[in-house]
């Protein structure tokens, strides 16, 4: 019996790191595109000659498809195998990648942003359960740390990363890079991971999946049409909030009572698991949305180039990357619940300062307040994941790390959508609040130079466009403030979550049995 423990580890153990680089690359590339084409838009607008509310679709039919398409990961490993699953989505979503590269229309860059993220949501969760299962479980701490660095490190610096290619090359390539990853990746699953593990195989629920499908696409319509129908004064929102509603509703009832719904109810049963999820619906509104305010309010407020914005927002990507050297050494020693506390203050720590930010200040600000709120969700990204499969069952990892990725796409989109609308409300808000002090008899009016004198039409034009700036930049303060009341909001939920046991170190003879 000793004599084959051995040679078991010695074959087992070389292919780590390579299985490891590969599924990094998979999901580096995977999570690169959900903010790589933002700085781009302007570019692609032009050249596909779409309006500005067409060229969004850019955005939300890649986030669209990826939400709908993820929960059938845990199905579909089951039913051809994770290995399978995860070659047919790497070489699908990089064929994507360059159709929409070469893409010479809107309705073709669009439905091939569609394809992209069709292919690409089982990406985060396959390699998340795949790591899980590659290494032990007194190292998931460290797994979690290197698959966290690629799935955070992907949308925080590609900004960045867009904007660089964009100005030296072509907005196509934010599409092209994906090319040679995209093949590396492949080879690696191809040649490294061994097998292909089926995932405990069930029959399809296509009722579940089908009114999950119709919530998702609803409720992300409502969003994303919102501001521009003026919300609930519109037929239209009122139909898909209802549908959104009525579809929620059915796919909860349907889950409790089936006999074999979409998702097992074993995941419900998991109370860390719930929690945890709850809690990364929060983090995708705090980490997206902090992401997609920031490029619009540097490029068409302050006027930075798009190559100066990505720089300035890439030390928010280096704080991430510092996190997840600490924290994959402190998951497992320290409490999981300190270090998400710790991280949700650093985090309330930078969006505090940002509600100070101001016209008037230079770079400084935007690039410490990167660096702490980056250091700070890496801290919460990581520990997150990790407490919310620790007491999961192994078998319903595929399922758990779909709904959990599913649910922090949601968070994520609705983050957005909602702090986007609220940012343009709150600037006629705003506006109303200061032009309602322009009067001849104020004093501060009086002292207004020669070019902004209102009593001239060229004054009153230049005073407009000074108090649309400044109320532009109160409506992104409120934003900010509303993000760091739901960073305080975050933290009771912590109290729910209990400590997973302490796993005790196997012995080498435990250690290499299988």
């Amino acid at each position: 019996m000793s004599v084959t423990a051995p040679p078991v580890a010695a074959e087992a153990k070389p292919a780590v790191w390579p299985i490891t680089i590969s599924i990094m690359l998979a999901t580096v590339m995977n999570s690169l595109d959900t903010t790589i084409a933002n700085v781009a838009l302007p570019h692609m607008q032009g050249s596909v000659s779409a309006s500005s509310e067409q060229i969004t679709w850019v955005l939300t039919s890649y986030i669209v498809a990826t939400a709908i398409m993820t929960p059938l990961t845990g199905w579909l490993s089951g039913k051809i195998g994770r290995k399978l699953l995860f070659l047919i989505s790497i070489a699908g979503f990089t064929v994507a990648s360059m159709l929409c590269g070469i893409a010479g229309s809107l309705f073709e860059l669009v439905g091939f942003r569609l394809l992209q993220g069709v292919f690409g949501a089982a990406l985060i969760p396959l390699s998340q359960a795949v790591l899980l299962d590659t290494y032990p479980r007194e190292q998931h701490g460290q797994a979690m740390a290197i698959w966290g660095a690629g799935a955070i490190l992907g949308p925080i610096l590609g900004p960045a990363l867009g904007g660089w290619l964009t100005d030296n090359l072509s907005w196509r390539w934010v599409f092209f890079i994906n090319l040679p990853i995209g093949i590396l990746a492949f080879m690696g699953v191809w040649l490294f991971i061994h097998g292909n593990k089926h995932d405990n195989l069930k029959r399809f629920d296509f009722f579940g999946f089908g009114t999950l499908i119709v919530f998702i696409g609803a409720f992300q319509l409502m969003l994303d049409r919102g501001s521009s129908q003026d919300w609930f004064s519109s037929t239209e929102i009122w139909a898909e909030a209802i549908i959104s509603v009525i579809a929620l509703y059915l796919f909860l009832m349907h889950t409790w009572t089936a006999k074999n719904p979409f998702f097992d109810r074993a995941l419900s049963r998991d109370r860390n698991f719930v929690i945890a999820t709850v809690f990364g619906f929060a983090l995708g509104v705090l980490l997206f949305a902090t992401l997609a305010l920031l490029p619009p309010m540097l490029e068409v407020l302050m006027n930075y180039p798009v190559v100066t914005t990505g720089l300035v927002t890439m030390p928010r990507g280096l704080g991430s990357f510092a996190a997840m050297f600490v924290v994959g050494r402190l998951v497992g020693r320290v409490d999981t619940r300190a270090i998400l506390l710790f991280g949700l203050s650093l985090n309330a720590w930078a969006l505090w300062q940002m509600t100070h930010f101001s016209l008037d200040m230079n770079s400084t600000p935007i690039i410490v307040t990167g660096i702490i709120q980056g250091f700070g969700i890496g801290l919460i990204f990581v520990p997150l994941s990790t407490l919310a499969f620790a007491t999961l069952e192994p078998k319903y990892r595929a399922e758990g790390s779909a709904v959990y990725n599913l649910v922090r796409n949601l968070g994520s989109s609705a983050g957005i959508s909602m702090l986007v609308a609220m940012q343009v409300a709150n600037v006629e808000v705003a506006h109303a609040d200061l032009a309602s002090h322009i009067s001849p008899d104020n004093p501060l009016v009086q002292a207004l130079p020669t070019g902004m004198n209102p009593s001239t039409v060229s004054g009153a034009a230049a005073l407009n466009g000074e108090i649309t700036r400044q109320a532009t930049m109160v409506a992104y303060i409120d934003d900010f403030k509303l993000l760091l009341w739901l960073n305080f909001a975050a933290v009771p939920l912590l109290l729910l979550m209990r400590k997973p046991k302490q796993t005790p170190k196997p012995d080498p003879a435990q250690a290499h049995g299988e």
